[in-house]
């Protein structure tokens, strides 16, 4: 498996190169990244029914939409996401959470999952995950809250429930609503929490090693250019973000 130590924090960007390793590759990788304070909703939800708009636009917070379902979740610089993309037969999802929770054992932390993929520390969720598959392809990708600021996701992630307006003629879709869960950071449960920069250390060699020494993966010129006309093509346009 190739490991990536993406240092690009534009979301647009990590969810364009996300799909790019999802549909235009075909070794397996695993991708380290994280994001600007930035909304992210899944591919079935509607922006207004799980964001406060009028919180993110005051403080900058950005919106995005990913490629696969599931919940709405919240990033910052205190959040890590960890993206595993494989070519697979029969999918194992639960093979990716074990791995997240095993590192967890590593520095020190106990972690259960639950029946929807998340990770969680004495009943308070500290990851969140989604899934997705593109013919044999297969994509797991998750947070993992270590130092966010909780009061601002709590107050990013306060959508409002609005009855639909439907033209003449016209059906109902329904979007996928976000199942709320108490949050939780991982650097409350150590006793002697590293900072960020070491804990993305530690996080990133432990995949680098499983396995005995998996290969890291650098962007080519050709891959970035190909991720850049994703996002300006889709993740950054207000028809993609706004408009399922």
């Amino acid at each position: 498996m190739f490991c990536i130590d993406n240092r690009c924090t534009d979301i647009y960007f990590n969810l364009a190169a996300e799909e790019y390793l999802l549909k235009q590759k075909r070794e397996n990788y695993f991708m380290l990244w994280q994001a600007t304070p930035t909304v992210v909703i899944g591919k079935h939800q509607r922006v207004e029914a799980e964001v406060d708009t009028d919180y993110t636009q005051q403080y900058g917070v950005r919106i995005a939409r990913r490629f696969s379902g599931g919940g709405a979740v919240y990033h910052d610089a205190g959040n890590v996401n960890l993206t595993f993309i494989e070519t697979a037969t029969q999918p194992d999802f639960n093979y990716y959470l074990q791995q997240t929770i095993d590192f967890l054992a590593t520095v020190g932390i106990t972690a259960s999952a639950d029946s929807r993929l998340g990770v969680y520390i004495d009943g308070q969720k500290i990851s969140g995950s989604a899934q997705c598959i593109h013919k044999n392809r297969v994509m797991y990708h998750c947070t993992l809250l270590f130092s966010t600021n909780i009061e601002a996701l709590n107050a990013s992630l306060n959508g409002r429930s609005e009855p639909e307006v439907l033209a003449p003629g016209s059906h109902i879709v329904r979007a996928v609503p976000s199942v709320k869960s108490e949050v939780t950071n991982v650097c409350r449960h150590l006793q002697q929490p590293p900072d960020m920069r070491r804990f993305l250390r530690l996080l990133f060699h432990y995949f680098l090693s499983e396995n005995g020494e998996n290969p890291i993966y650098r962007f080519t010129r050709n891959d970035i250019e190909a991720i850049e006309r994703l996002k300006r093509g889709k993740y950054a346009t207000e028809a993609w973000i706004w408009g399922n």
